[in-house]
């Protein structure tokens, strides 16, 4: 029960605040509001970290990764696994959603902030998503993605001027630390934050929302589980593995995902059992550490959900953005990022309705679909780390000394 209650603490925590928080607003009605404030200062203490966050752990990750040996043959065909289980994992979550709608009820309550989605040209769109035009609008939470590219190349350049940079290279790594316990103090707050957000929402929206949040985590559910039964099959089927051998060794590795809700916590294990199934020593502890960073699938389904979420509660909508190719690579990339900020908030949120051009605070509605659905999406993350380090073994022709199809 002890080690039940350390894992879940802070999920249990943030769920019950905004179980509290709805139940408060449902009752009170508009008279909600009065808590409005209480949620706000705690979405402002997130927004202004969220900068500094993005900054420094990106560019200390692209300077890591260049420093590393994870380079050449293997890292290129680690990517492109990554990039193809990721894009049919989204694929699949948009297709459920066309099959079942969870958002149904949702349209009129944000119909009228629809006018706050600006509608631009398509050229215009693309480069407001990706640059900015003055070094000082890196600095907004409005402009992530021109800034995740900047820190990006930042930390690219650090690594390659070796020594010359090394007070640079440090200065990174302690940033990084820093902000991370930073965000890690206020999160603290989120179940009172987010619980007083959630109760001022319910308040002037109605419950229509909440059982939109029903329904996603059922979605979530079964989507999660066919990735988790029959695609990640399919994948040790298609790179020549044995069904029998993976369905062997991949049930603890579950487990521990299961228990500790957490794919930094089940590497150990992971990288021991794909050894257990052939996979090369060399590839299975870079490939697998990687993967924790870069690729989540089970984040990937959720971020498919949270776009069209927002896309429908705004009305959607801007007809330069919300095309299925587009929801789902922004989903990726969402997925990719939030991977290489630890400990985030609500960065992932906030970077969809950066992209997106709505308003910031919706990115508190969000993070309620990750944080109900953090269980199945452990899972998932984790177990598929294993399948793509045995993917890339494979397809790179290095198998370790017990093979895979014993």
């Amino acid at each position: 029960m002890v080690g039940f209650w350390k894992n879940y603490r802070s999920t249990l925590l943030l769920l019950g605040g905004v179980v509290i928080g709805g139940i408060a607003g449902a009752i009170a009605g508009e008279g909600a509001s009065v808590v409005k404030p209480v949620g706000d200062i705690f979405l402002n203490l997130i927004f202004v970290l969220v900068v500094p966050l993005v900054f420094f752990s990106i560019a200390q990750a692209m300077c890591s990764l260049k420093k590393s040996n994870l380079v050449g043959k293997v890292l290129g065909t680690a990517f492109g696994v990554f990039v193809v289980m990721s894009l049919f994992a989204g694929i699949l979550s948009y297709v459920s959603l066309l099959v079942w709608n969870p958002f149904s009820g949702i349209e009129a309550a944000g119909s009228s902030l629809a006018a706050q989605v600006e509608d631009t040209s398509l050229g215009d769109a693309i480069v407001g998503t990706f640059t900015v035009s003055d070094f000082p609008l890196l600095l907004s939470k409005s402009n992530l993605l021109p800034l995740i590219i900047f820190a990006s190349i930042l930390g690219l350049a650090v690594a390659s001027l070796e020594e010359k940079a090394t007070v640079l290279s440090r200065l990174l790594q302690e940033g990084t630390s820093l902000i991370m316990k930073m965000m890690e103090i206020v999160m603290k707050a989120a179940p009172i934050g987010l619980g007083c957000y959630f109760a001022d929402m319910i308040g002037s929206l109605g419950s229509a929302v909440v059982g939109s949040y029903l329904q996603v985590f059922v979605l979530y559910l079964v989507v999660s589980l066919f990735v988790y039964f029959v695609m990640h099959s399919l994948y040790v089927v298609v790179t020549g593995g044995s069904l029998r051998s993976y369905w062997k060794n991949i049930l603890d590795p579950s487990l521990t995902a299961i228990a500790t809700c957490s794919s930094a916590a089940c590497m150990p294990i992971n990288i021991s059992y794909a050894k257990k199934m052939g996979v090369d020593e060399s590839i299975a502890e870079s490939v697998i550490p990687l993967g924790i960073n870069l690729h989540k699938d089970g984040s990937v389904i959720a971020e498919v959900l949270k776009i069209v979420f927002a896309l429908v509660f705004y009305s959607q909508f801007n007809p330069t953005f919300g095309s299925s190719v587009e929801i789902i690579l922004l989903a990726i990339l969402v997925s990719a990022v939030v991977g290489a900020v630890p400990i985030g908030g609500m960065t992932a949120e906030i970077l969809i309705c950066s992209v997106l051009g709505i308003d910031p605070s919706f990115a508190a509605t969000l993070m309620v679909i990750g944080t109900i659905v953090d269980i199945p999406a452990t899972l998932v993350n984790s177990t598929a780390n294993v399948v793509g380090a045995y993917a890339v073994s494979s397809l790179v022709g290095k198998k370790g000394e017990e093979s895979f199809s014993k």
